[in-house]
């Protein structure tokens, strides 16, 4: 028998494919406004977005489960390193595609719109919200 995951769960986990399916329907428009390479880019960024969610939600998860001071020297480290990979990643965008990187930045940003939603629609599900 396995235990339901809480709803606070199913939204975290719901969040990155979310990302990942928002920011596709858009790289499609924004493939017809403008031109492939700027939707690939889009989605490209929408990806890296959706990847970094589930990263830092797997390696929280891991991290609170440790004891309190090798948590904390971990998370400071992966963290470090979670950011290194993202500046690394639109460096990179800006050197091979230095006209079209505010595309893949807006693909990245689907992040924001996605959060909202869903936290949002928490709102609405949860029956009382306020104390």
């Amino acid at each position: 028998m396995t235990i339901p995951d809480s709803f606070e769960e199913q939204v975290l986990r719901r969040v990155p494919l979310t990302i990942l399916v928002a920011s596709a329907v858009l790289a499609v428009v924004v493939g017809m406004l403008f031109d492939l390479p700027a939707g690939l880019l889009f989605f490209a960024g929408g990806s890296l977005a959706a990847l970094s969610f589930g990263w830092l939600k797997r390696s929280l998860s891991r991290l609170l489960s440790r004891e309190k001071k090798g948590a904390l020297r971990s998370g400071i480290a992966l963290y470090i390193l979670r950011l290194a990979l993202i500046c690394g990643a639109f460096f990179l965008i800006i050197l091979l595609f230095p006209g079209r990187v505010l595309a893949f930045v807006a693909g990245f940003s689907v992040l924001i719109p996605v959060v909202l939603v869903e936290s949002v629609r928490a709102l609405i599900l949860m029956k009382t919200w306020k104390n």
